[in-house]
């Protein structure tokens, strides 16, 4: 939007396997998430984001909200670039590793995989299409793959392979550690009723 001036260009923070394991730029573990393509690029993820974070933030509390972002986007980063590598050992081709990406999307993709879990709605509205919830993700990766050829789909698979580790694996555990040592223990919670129980009065 012109507001802040970067000191960089977008092909100085573009994510790529080449850039993270054999020029060891690490930053673009971040920064590239936050940069974007276009204003169209820009806009677009801003509002889905919008709509997906409503939801969750009011789930898990904005602290908690924001160490999953912060996860996520390294989580998403790091699955990228596994997956480029793991896509140039199978192929026997560098070109996976030399593609770079920038933008939100992937963690958007994460955040789409708790939504459709945590909502438990049986159907989906993707695009123009109505699908089961727990295939939606897919669908719309597949769907998003033909209609912008320019989107990764390395990238939007990062982030459903991310969200997936939450939802049904070890990731989990990892946000809550670390909300545990910001926040602290959870509190036990208590239900108040009048009348005296084993000495202790309650109002």
């Amino acid at each position: 939007m012109g507001i802040i001036n970067p000191p960089w260009q977008s092909y100085d923070v573009c994510l790529s396997g080449e850039s993270i394991l054999h020029f060891k730029s690490y930053r673009r573990l971040l920064l590239s998430a936050i940069e974007h393509s276009d204003d169209i690029h820009l806009y677009h993820n801003m509002v889905s984001f919008l709509f997906k974070g409503r939801t969750l933030e009011r789930l898990f509390g904005s602290v908690k909200f924001f160490i999953l972002l912060v996860v996520f986007t390294l989580a998403t980063s790091l699955t990228y670039v596994g997956l480029a590598w793991a896509a140039t050992e199978y192929f026997k081709s560098y070109s996976y590793m030399k593609k770079c990406a920038v933008g939100f999307s992937g963690v958007i993709f994460a955040l789409k995989v708790l939504t459709t879990h945590y909502e438990r709605s049986y159907y989906s509205q993707v695009m123009w299409f109505t699908v089961p919830s727990k295939y939606a993700v897919w669908a719309e990766l597949l769907i998003i793959h033909i209609l912008v050829p320019r989107a990764s789909f390395i990238g939007h698979l990062a982030g459903i392979l991310v969200g997936v580790a939450y939802v049904y694996g070890p990731l989990n555990g990892v946000v809550n550690a670390i909300y545990t040592t910001v926040a602290g223990p959870p509190r036990p919670s208590y239900t108040y009723a009048h009348g005296m129980t084993r000495g202790y009065t309650y109002r």
